[in-house]
């Protein structure tokens, strides 16, 4: 069961941080709110589908050295800026570097609980596909040095002759090979094992 979305308000205005509390409860939508991006950073886990609604000025900390520091964590959460001074430029290099909105202050409540939702909805989806990835990483983890030396060869297109040939072990040993593979890995077909298998091991490699 996929927990319950969290949204994250950074911003260092008090109002803002109320306002938006406030709104999003009234939906039932639970909210964590930071002043400064130094706190939210080291209280952030990607336990949870989350999204950001992320002050680009604040004084310790810009919004965008918040998203910075996130990138370098590799961690895709949806964020939607805010700022009250926008210009083209300052949007361009928020979506460039993964936001997925851009909001000019003051706001209009309805808008912005749209804008949100449709966040949580994505943080949702991503948090889904991480996990996936995640539990087939563990999966591959599993499998011994020759499984995971049968699976290269397979991934390379390779049939059993060509990849007992290369292992120097027989066609039939090959086989037994392959079944203990999809049952580590739960799918039921060769098409099934490459596809799961790339969906990890070509995101590994990048």
């Amino acid at each position: 069961m996929t927990p319950k979305p969290v949204v994250y308000i950074v911003d260092d205005d008090d109002g803002i941080r109320t306002s938006l509390t406030w709104l999003l409860d009234s939906v039932g939508m639970k909210a964590i709110c930071f002043s400064n991006g130094h706190d939210f950073l080291k209280s952030f886990t990607a336990d949870v589908p989350a999204c950001v609604v992320l002050d680009v000025r604040m004084a310790d900390m810009s919004g965008f050295d918040v998203q910075e520091a996130l990138n370098r964590r590799a961690i895709s959460v949806p964020i939607i800026f805010i700022t009250g001074h926008a210009d083209v430029p300052m949007s361009v290099r928020a979506f460039q570097s993964g936001a997925v909105d851009f909001v000019e202050k003051p706001y209009a409540s309805q808008q912005m609980l749209e804008k949100i939702q449709r966040a949580t909805r994505l943080a949702i989806q991503r948090y889904t596909e991480d996990k996936q990835r995640r539990d087939l990483r563990d999966k591959l983890d599993t499998l011994t040095q020759r499984e995971q030396e049968v699976l290269k060869g397979v991934l390379e297109g390779y049939g059993s002759k060509q990849i007992a040939a290369t292992l120097c072990i027989s066609v039939k040993t090959v086989d037994v090979y392959r079944g203990r593979i999809k049952e580590k890995l739960g799918v039921s077909s060769t098409a099934m094992l490459v596809r799961d298998a790339f969906s990890v091991w070509s995101l590994d490699s990048d």
